[in-house]
């Protein structure tokens, strides 16, 4: 049965392995580890699946919690990022516990079967990049690094986000850059953009930022630069991110055991609106148009959400690593008397489509 809250003691309990992977030997440091892996609860034995291992720190922490002989499914759409869990699971004590994927999450229902992982016990989606990939240049995330403007998660697949910046018309970049940066002076920069590329390509981080600050005035007192959120709207859309995660929710919850936890870190508001209405949908009883007099929808709830409000960094870790200050943690369920469908992954978009609030008074079943 769901709690209403994470348990003191099931966060206690894992402290100690909570501790060891507080940092990556890369330097990176997971976001809100002790929450998430107290919301969790892994347990010896149990099956759970990373859906970005990044740098290893959730993953290291979830093995550690689930010693002797918990098991941890570990997928990532980068390469890179898949090399460093091989190299994890050669580390004594590790081995067949820890199974990498190259594979982007939005597969994490296929792969899960695949392995013959499913069901679970915990699936943990930390949508945030990692450190490695602000960090080196070449990948094109961030433009305090001068690079090539690719921001692929694999650069084997799909385009770089250069394509966008040179080949889309400029109404249709303004919509892009206001649909997934929520940029309100979308309209201003993608018309310089359009300006500066007939001029010459925009091919690197560098020169696509200063044509965003010269369009807007500088940072005019900001601490955020001016480019942040093009930049954040262009690694969206390159990497489909949104439908991704709609796939990943409904995925997770068609291989998760009963009482499965199901365990998502968002860092912005478009991808945690998404994670909050998924989990609102799933855990109501009806799911009708408000104006409906009586439920004719037949929805019956497959999670419960186990925390009533969204968990966010303490003041502690966001001076230790500013990277968490947006951090949003929410996790729900999976209820016991609804068997996990692992044969099969549903199309998202009717889950998704349709939701209103999680509880209706006054609402009648026919």
């Amino acid at each position: 049965m769901a709690t209403d809250t994470v348990s003191s003691e099931r966060m206690a309990g894992g402290a100690e392995a909570i501790e060891a992977g507080a940092r990556d030997p890369g330097g990176h440091r997971p976001v809100l580890l002790a929450e998430a892996v107290a919301a969790l609860a892994p347990r010896p034995g149990g099956r759970y699946l990373d859906g970005t291992f990044g740098g290893g720190g959730h993953t290291r922490a979830i093995l550690d919690a689930s010693d002797p002989d918990g098991t941890v499914l570990a997928l990532d759409a980068d390469p890179d990022a898949i090399a460093r869990a091989r190299a994890l699971a050669e580390e004594p004590g590790i081995g067949a516990r820890l199974v990498p994927a190259h594979a982007n999450f939005a597969r994490l229902a296929e792969v899960a079967v695949e392995t013959g992982l499913a069901p679970l016990d915990g699936v943990l989606l930390d949508l945030g990049l990692s450190s490695f990939q602000l960090d080196q240049a070449e990948r094109g995330f961030a433009f305090r690094f001068a690079g090539p403007l690719d921001m692929r998660f694999d650069p084997s697949r799909g385009r770089p986000a250069a394509d966008l910046v040179n080949e889309l018309p400029a109404r249709e970049l303004a919509d892009l850059l206001f649909r997934y940066g929520e940029e309100p002076r979308a309209r201003r920069i993608a018309a310089a953009i359009a300006r500066e590329r007939e001029q010459a390509l925009i091919e690197t981080t560098v020169r696509l930022a200063e044509v965003v600050a010269r369009a807007v005035g500088g940072r005019r007192g900001s601490d955020i630069h001016p480019a942040t959120r093009t930049f954040q709207a262009l690694r969206i859309a390159t990497n489909e991110e949104l439908h991704a995660l709609e796939r990943a929710l409904e995925g997770a919850v068609s291989v998760l055991a009963p009482s499965g936890r199901l365990v998502v870190i968002a860092f912005h508001s478009l991808e945690d609106r998404i994670v909050k209405r998924f989990m609102q949908r799933e855990s109501a009883a009806c799911v009708c148009p408000l104006e409906a007099p009586v439920c004719t929808c037949g929805h019956t709830p497959r999670l419960a959400r186990v925390i009533g409000r969204a968990v966010r960094a303490t003041p502690a870790e966001i001076a230790a690593n500013p990277r968490s200050r947006s951090a949003v943690l929410r996790v729900a369920e999976r209820l016991p008397h609804v068997p996990p469908a692992v044969a099969t992954v549903g199309d998202p978009a009717s889950a998704l489509s349709g939701v209103g609030r999680a509880t209706r008074p006054g609402r009648t079943k026919p």
